[in-house]
């Protein structure tokens, strides 16, 4: 698409946007009576107007059932999470089996990592890339260090080139120089901190290739960009559903588990829930999991955050991920134009350009986000945009994440942000 930095253009793309109703499901701020600007869905998700609705069914059933709740009802809560499966692989790019609404994101990690990193005296290291989401560095850390492997020496990082970013050609030859002593592989989709996508698919082929394990953190994938976790032969993930799935503030995570594994005995931190569903309350010794991906949960289910990622999921399912990557490459695209515009450059090796787009130019290499090295002021240049009514997200040291959701932005709005950093100052 060729793009032109004017109002009337934003507009009629907004005219023939055929997403341009999912808006209308959403709440969007305000402050002072006027709509803000929110580019901040790659940290949390706007409230779908359908939750409460949602989640005062739940309270009505636990209101007039108390525990019959669980097993009478128009959604039994017994079996409430298999109402999120055909969404979730619908999503993700899984069967139904493979995939199973649970926990927050760190605890499920360290879940499939006591399955996953099965290290032996020889293959015990572990590969990801450098600074990585926090919680992914030390949830690495403490499972390499609970085994006796100092993580200085367990973990292998693989760092950016001059350009910020890391490409897909250095993952695979640090795959294939420690081979030989890699029990495990372990990265985010999408970096949260640059917006680089990953290339997945080839990832885990190599890691196939090598026969290692391979995980990925979606967390800032999921609903933003494609998925095909099966056909990729990616051994297990996980995610949020906080941010582009738009669950609520800490909502409910979830995970994905190759179908190949399903059957073999693979060893688990268990809980009850995870247990045969059959013969679950007959309260025996010895675990027994629940077919497929539902047997890591591990407890009793939050029935009313359920409710709204059910409520949450639905609208991205029926949206489709097609047509909302489509939309996604035009408002990101769009939104680079006017960056362009507005005197941000694209990266050079000698660091000099104050304002600066990281994330990729490519667009499969990137989802919803753009993140923005304003080298100086940066704070300064967030906080005035954020006061104009524009909310992004500042990530130290130097760095505005901007995320436009094509379920609930607009060209419109794309095009306002251009405008207000066409004000400032450059150079």
């Amino acid at each position: 698409m060729v793009f032109h930095n004017t109002r009337s253009f934003a507009q009629e793309l907004d005219r023939t946007d055929p997403l341009r109703h999912f808006r209308d499901r959403f709440f969007i701020p305000e402050r002072e009576g006027n709509a803000l600007i929110y580019f901040c869905g790659n940290s949390l998700g706007l409230q779908p107007k359908a939750v409460r609705e949602a989640a005062d069914a739940e309270l009505t059933t636990w209101q007039h059932l108390g525990v019959e709740g669980w097993f009478d009802g128009e959604t039994p809560w017994l079996s409430y999470h298999r109402t999120c499966k055909e969404a979730l692989g619908q999503i993700v790019g899984a069967e139904p089996v493979e995939v199973c609404p649970m926990n927050a994101l760190t605890v499920n990690l360290h879940l499939l990592l006591a399955s996953f990193y099965r290290p032996t005296p020889t293959k015990y290291k572990i590969l990801t890339i450098a600074g990585d989401f926090p919680s992914d560095q030390y949830a690495l850390e403490t499972h390499a260090a609970f085994r006796s492997y100092p993580p200085a020496d367990a973990i292998i990082e693989v760092s950016p080139r001059t350009d910020g970013l890391i490409h897909t050609s250095d993952i695979q030859r640090a795959i294939a120089e420690h081979c030989d002593s890699l029990a495990l592989i372990w990265l985010s989709g999408l970096n949260y901190y640059t917006g680089q996508v990953y290339n997945m698919a080839v990832i885990a082929e190599t890691a196939r290739h090598y026969g290692i394990p391979v995980g990925f953190d979606l967390a800032h994938a999921i609903g933003n960009v494609p998925l095909q976790l099966h056909d990729w032969g990616v051994d297990f993930a996980t995610w949020c559903s906080y941010k582009y799935l738009n669950g609520g503030p800490g909502a409910i995570s979830g995970i994905f588990v190759h179908q190949k594994h399903h059957d073999r005995n693979l060893p688990r931190l268990a809980g009850w829930w995870g247990y045969q569903e059959e013969t679950r309350f007959a309260m025996t010794k010895g675990f027994v999991p629940m077919h497929g991906a539902d047997g890591w949960q591990l407890s009793t289910p939050n029935i009313v955050a359920l409710a709204m990622h059910r409520a949450a999921l639905s609208i991205t399912a029926e949206a489709g991920m097609p047509q909302l990557r489509r939309k996604s490459e035009q408002l990101t695209g769009f939104l680079e134009h006017v960056l362009l515009e507005a005197g941000f450059g694209r990266s050079d090796e000698a660091g000099s350009l104050p304002y600066q787009i990281l994330t990729p130019a490519d667009p499969n290499q990137r989802g919803c986000q753009l993140s923005l090295l304003v080298r100086d002021n940066g704070k300064a240049l967030f906080d005035r945009l954020a006061s104009g009514g524009l909310i992004g997200d500042w990530r130290e040291p130097n760095c505005i994440r901007l995320a436009p959701n094509p379920l609930y932005n607009t060209f419109d709005e794309v095009w306002q942000v251009g405008e207000a950093l066409g004000r400032v100052s450059i150079g």
